[in-house]
């Protein structure tokens, strides 16, 4: 059975469940073994000369009452033992989903989805079966077996000796064959885990698969990782049924040797004492006895299954949480938006150098603030900081004063509204994406948001309205749409900070104009960051943080910054250029 530290505390739990099964389930099976006695009676009375009517009736009638008995029996021990497993899997599955959402971003970068569905399918589906059928196989194998080898023996012990020889070595060969069962699971888990790690990619990425014309050349990578699980599976199917041949093979020989040995005792009734009734029961307890064989033989595979996806599922339950709560962290409920950045250096834990190093910087509560900088600056690395989305040393960011290391997560994402750079969406309704942080859904205030950032209009022009269910991740709109589908999230959160990165570069100029008035009214005395790459998104902000390679490299208002950075000056010269060469704007229109 599974003893590792996250399974072995559902023995406990649902030790009521799994003892009312298992004596339901020996009280079913001791008396179906009566059922063989009452029809070698019946035999017996059937050859003699005048046939004993009432006895073959009162047999009869405890055949049948026994029939109904073990039926309620039956469906008592499935209850309460399958039903056993089923919660254990449903709490499992809980157990695992909560620990997915505690786990590190650094956790996913090195892991992939399509692997972790099969902990939550496969590998959840084999455990449980361990915890059902597998206590079934096991208590049903031992207890009818050493059941019907007690009927069996006091029919005729010598023969059932015989008998129990080749069904011990049996025994002894199924636990031998256990670890080949498991590690050939292993492997047929880790092929399913590649494949649905590919298929997943694939399906994620479709967009551009068709784009560079690469159908064929993906469809040969997936033809080839499914040979790989095709293969897996028919080596273990192909184990499988050859023990279960060898199993049936080693049963029918003792049945032959059985039916043999019985029918000679059978001619000799006058001095064995053996009759042809003694022989039916004989034969009746012994194809009873093939369940159990079967039983263990089954036990053993389901074991071996459950114990290498237990291994699996232990693996992932253990991973570190790396991101949590200080010891005593402080919990504060109405922070103001004062964001303090004190010689802050940082470096990803997969990393090799610092992405961020020694910067400094405030943000008074209420400020509108643009970060600047090119492509690999540290901009986001710093979101990901201000998110706790990974640890940094103590006393480096600071939130009114408090040491965001000392402050509980949910304090700190409580105060953050957040736009992501890839505006993730969920296949769900736009009502229900743009009220995502709320409990229940305030249609009005849902509206409102989408109004201030300028979706609203786009969203009325669908068929079904704020009703209208996004694809997967957004696909079934336009890039601008998504972003402002995503700031309408983040307003309608209407957080004391507000973070959106780079969440204005999918839209026009007018568009993102009307976007950043509508914040400059609405974010009165509320702490505001834009992340940006675009100087047209930043320069009417109260400040700019300038990043070049990690580090700030100036500090100031548009103007200042035009006068006083020669970093900034060029980004501006750079991009005036750029829209000219578009036929777009002057100096101003940035």
């Amino acid at each position: 059975m599974l003893l590792g530290k996250h399974f072995r505390k559902y023995y406990l739990k649902y030790a009521a469940y799994f003892l009312v099964g298992i004596a339901v389930l020996i009280y079913v099976d001791w008396v179906q073994l009566d059922i063989p006695k009452y029809v070698g009676g019946i035999i017996d009375t059937l050859k003699a000369v005048t046939p004993d009517e009432e006895m073959i009736r009162s047999s009869i009638l405890s055949i049948a009452i026994l029939a109904i008995t073990i039926t309620i029996g039956r469906f008592l021990w499935r209850y309460t033992i399958f039903g056993a497993s089923r919660r254990i899997e449903f709490q499992l599955r809980n157990t695992m989903f909560a620990h997915a959402t505690k786990l590190s971003q650094s956790f996913y970068s090195q892991e992939k989805v399509g692997g972790l569905m099969t902990h939550f399918i496969n590998d959840l589906e084999a455990v449980r079966m361990i915890f059902g059928p597998g206590i079934l196989m096991l208590i049903d194998g031992v207890v009818f077996g050493a059941f019907a080898l007690y009927r069996m023996a006091s029919l005729n012990v010598r023969m059932t000796l015989y008998a129990a020889i080749p069904m011990v070595i049996l025994t002894v060969v199924m636990v031998i064959i256990r670890k080949r069962i498991s590690l050939m699971f292993k492997k047929r888990q880790e092929a399913f885990e590649r494949l649905s790690d590919f298929t997943q990619e694939n399906f994620s990425g479709i967009t551009v698969i068709k784009a560079f014309v690469r159908e064929m050349k993906e469809f040969m990578f997936f033809q080839k990782k499914n040979e790989d699980l095709y293969d897996s599976n028919i080596k273990f199917v192909k184990y499988i049924v050859w023990v279960n041949i060898g199993v049936g093979i080693a049963l029918n020989i003792v049945i032959l040797m059985i039916i043999f040995f019985g029918s000679y005792m059978v001619l000799n009734v006058e001095s064995t004492g053996f009759t042809a009734g003694q022989l039916t029961e004989y034969l009746s307890y012994f194809f009873a006895l093939i369940w159990p064989t079967m039983a263990l033989s089954q036990f053993m595979q389901i074991f071996g299954q459950a114990k290498a996806s237990a291994v699996r599922i232990e693996k992932f339950l253990d991973s570190e949480i790396e991101v949590k709560d200080a010891e005593g962290a402080l919990h504060i409920d109405d922070l103001k938006g004062r964001i303090q950045v004190k010689n802050l250096t940082f470096q990803y834990p997969d990393g090799d150098r610092p992405v961020l190093k020694n910067v400094s910087f405030e943000i008074k509560q209420g400020e509108m603030v643009g970060i600047l900088g090119r492509t690999g600056s540290g901009k986001s690395s710093l979101v990901d900081l201000l998110l706790r989305i990974y640890n940094l040393e103590e006393n480096q960011v600071f939130i009114d004063g408090n040491d965001i290391m000392k402050l509980s997560i949910e304090s700190v994402r409580n105060a953050m509204g957040y736009v992501p750079q890839d505006n993730f969406l969920f296949s769900d309704t736009i009502t229900a994406n743009i009220g995502f942080s709320f409990n229940e859904l305030d249609e009005e205030k849902i509206k409102e948001s989408a109004k201030l950032a300028d979706v609203y209009d786009n969203v009325m022009e669908f068929k079904e309205q704020f009703n209208t269910i996004l694809g997967e991740r957004g696909v079934t709109v336009s890039g601008g749409q998504k972003q402002r589908i995503s700031i309408a999230r983040a307003l309608a959160k209407n957080p004391e900070i507000l973070i959106l990165d780079d969440s204005v570069s999918a839209v026009d100029t007018k568009t993102e104009e009307a976007i950043i008035k509508n914040l400059y009214r609405i974010r009165k005395g509320k702490t505001t960051i834009f992340i940006a790459h675009r100087i047209s998104t930043v320069k009417k902000m109260d400040k700019i943080i300038l990043l070049n390679q990690g580090e700030v490299s100036a500090i100031g208002s548009h103007a200042e910054l035009m006068k006083t950075s020669p970093l900034y000056q060029d980004m501006v010269k750079r991009q005036t250029l750029e829209n000219l060469v578009q036929g777009g704007a002057n100096h101003e229109g940035l």
